[in-house]
């Protein structure tokens, strides 16, 4: 006989769903799903027969669990670990951060994360030289805001051994110096150095202190893109320990023999349970505008000296895309310049029945129009940063006039017929959905972004955004059918939150804050 844990919440404002917009005054839920919304007086009389726990909402709002579609749990749960740089505005207060972090530090690695060198005073990228300057006889890595560059001293230049390295991700003075600068294949080499230093037990504690900090910001599910070998052995140490507070999805990092492997252990899309899910392979197709590496139709109007570049061939993207179909999995490409976006979609030509595949394009964020009809016929998901509009506020001055209009295109990705999904990809945006809902919303209309005005018809209602906060990104994980709303059978997972996101202004959308958090029925944090 099996005995079901059955709760009843009542006395609450609770959304079932945004779209169509649903609501219930009472919840019932039975085990780890919802068994029925609607009146109060139903789910006492349930609750009350069958010897169940009753929970009085008194009046607060109730909504779906927030599902992050793309994040790097361990990352950012080593972040949340290491120096927090974010909103440093000089290179003088990154090097007197770094002074007061290392004194304490009992790393074999001296790491940050956060620094954006758009908003230093000195109006130039940090060098090994001033990292120096603070810590000479350890590794230092203080990864870019946009996990796309970073910056060493020169121990790490040594250890990573740089200085002969014909790498061209390793920037260099006139004289061929490396500067301590590193850019996407380079700044990969470096983390591979720095991952070796940890082990299974280490990205274990990572990920599981990064999933608990989800759960305190309303998430119920992640999208834990860019998973390796050693982090998914974490995950799967966790998962079995049933220490995952919330749900995991999985897209591995893209390797021929990973693919390979997973293909001959008959794994496909989908395997696993509730609680982890191996899903498909993340592939990246160029870098970042932060670090001028996305790879653009046209050079960079700051710098027109590049275009960006791509990080893979296109038949070479076109091979890495055909094997992971061919296995059965989801594809997940992170796509920011049109011209690499091109490529991607080229690539996604070529295969069949795309829409019923999901395929999904990550970040989308310079798109021309031709582009996004070409992505709603292919049926591509697009999965979103909203916080992008907010943190690349000087986008318009990489771009120029032309171009700006093809950033971060939400309302017309949605009006085109194109899945949207939102996420974070924190630790480069911060977790929390609301920052992320309020600039969906506002789109930098408060912070003065340059290009607001240039924009601003994208910007999208709070229903909206909920919407693809909840039930557009459980479709980009195939998981619509189980979560994204609180219809009678899903899964019961949903959060308290301290106002009405529908009612409160625009401005208040971002100092929303979670109450409670509470997954398959069961609370998983609160306040």
């Amino acid at each position: 006989m099996v005995l079901y844990l059955i709760r009843g919440f009542v006395n609450g404002n609770i959304y079932v769903s945004f779209k169509p917009l649903r609501k219930a005054e009472s919840m019932l839920v039975v085990g780890e799903k919802v068994a029925y919304v609607g009146e109060k007086g139903v789910v006492e009389a349930v609750v009350s027969r069958l010897g169940g726990e009753l929970v009085d909402l008194g009046g607060r709002t109730v909504l779906p669990g927030f599902i992050d579609a793309h994040v790097h749990p361990d990352e950012l749960g080593l972040y949340l670990s290491t120096l927090d740089l974010r909103g440093t505005r000089s290179i003088k207060e990154l090097k007197e951060r770094l002074r007061k972090y290392a004194e304490a530090a009992r790393t074999t690695w001296v790491l940050g994360h956060g620094w954006d060198q758009e908003l230093f005073e000195e109006g130039r990228w940090p060098t090994r030289y001033d990292l120096d300057e603070v810590v000479a006889e350890k590794p230092v890595l203080l990864s870019r805001i946009c996990l796309h560059a970073g910056v060493l001293n020169t121990k790490a230049v040594e250890l990573a051994g740089l200085f002969n390295l014909k790498l061209p991700g390793v920037l260099r003075d006139e004289q061929g110096v490396p500067t301590g600068v590193v850019k996407e294949e380079a700044f990969e080499l470096v983390r591979q150095k720095v991952e070796e230093t940890l082990t299974i037990e280490d990205y274990a504690e990572f990920i599981e202190r990064a999933l608990h900090y989800a759960a305190s910001m309303g998430i119920t599910t992640v999208g834990f893109v860019s998973c390796g070998l050693k982090q998914l052995k974490a995950v799967f140490k966790l998962w079995s320990e049933k220490r995952l507070p919330v749900r995991v999805r999985v897209y591995l990092s893209y390797r021929d023999e990973l693919v390979e492997a997973v293909k001959q252990l008959g794994i496909r899309r989908g395997f696993g349970d509730g609680y982890l899910k191996i899903l498909g392979f993340k592939i990246l197709a160029d870098g970042s505008l932060g670090a001028r590496t996305a790879w653009l139709s046209e050079p960079y109007s700051d710098d027109p000296s590049t275009s960006g570049y791509p990080l893979l061939s296109e038949e070479e993207l076109k091979r890495a895309v055909r094997k992971v179909d061919e296995a059965g999995l989801q594809l997940a490409i992170h796509g920011i310049g049109d011209k690499a976006i091109d490529t991607v979609l080229r690539a996604y030509m070529e295969l069949n029945k795309t829409r019923e595949k999901r395929h999904r394009l990550e970040h989308a964020s310079v798109l021309r129009d031709d582009q996004v009809e070409l992505m709603a016929e292919l049926g591509v998901v697009a999965v979103v940063q909203p916080h992008f509009v907010i943190s690349d506020w000087w986008v318009k001055n990489r771009l120029g006039e032309k171009r700006v209009h093809w950033v971060y295109r939400f309302k017309t990705l949605a009006e085109k017929g194109v899945e949207l999904a939102f996420s974070t990809d924190s630790p480069v945006e911060p977790l929390n959905p609301w920052e992320t809902v309020y600039a969906a919303v506002t789109r930098g209309k408060y912070e003065n972004v340059p290009y607001y005005e240039d924009t601003r018809e994208e910007c999208l209602s709070t229903l909206d955004s909920l919407h693809y906060y909840t039930w557009g990104s459980a479709y980009a994980l195939f998981e619509e059918d189980a979560l994204g709303s609180l219809e009678e059978g899903k899964y019961a997972d949903f959060v308290v939150v301290d106002r009405d996101p529908l009612v409160v202004s625009e401005e208040e959308l971002k100092s929303i804050r979670v109450l409670e958090t509470y997954v398959g029925g069961k609370k998983a944090w609160s306040l």
